[in-house]
């Protein structure tokens, strides 16, 4: 399991996670609140993030045998979409 993490700066972090987080949960298992949020996907990833007034946290997890750039990618390219005053967002991705 590859394990990436990011910490984004924006001020509307919470509005972003709950967005993502309603998006996808018409096809993955989903539960969040303001403050965080998980997203398990059909290839065995999960979407972990956490948002505070100034960073929205995400951490991604990534079954060996999966593509880490693209899935990175994905995650990275939805939020953007609902960033789309401030975007693109920063992701700083590091290993976790």
């Amino acid at each position: 399991m590859s394990v990436s993490v990011a910490r984004v700066p924006t001020g509307s972090a919470s509005r972003y996670l709950q967005q993502l987080a309603k998006h996808w949960s018409h096809k993955m298992e989903v539960a969040f609140t303001a403050e965080e949020g998980t997203i398990a996907f059909p290839n065995g990833s999960r979407l972990e993030m956490k948002a505070d007034s100034a960073t929205l946290d995400v951490v991604l997890h990534v079954p060996d045998g999966e593509d880490v750039e693209r899935m990175r990618g994905v995650v990275a390219s939805h939020l953007d979409r609902f960033a789309f005053r401030e975007a693109p967002l920063t992701f700083d991705w590091r290993e976790g």
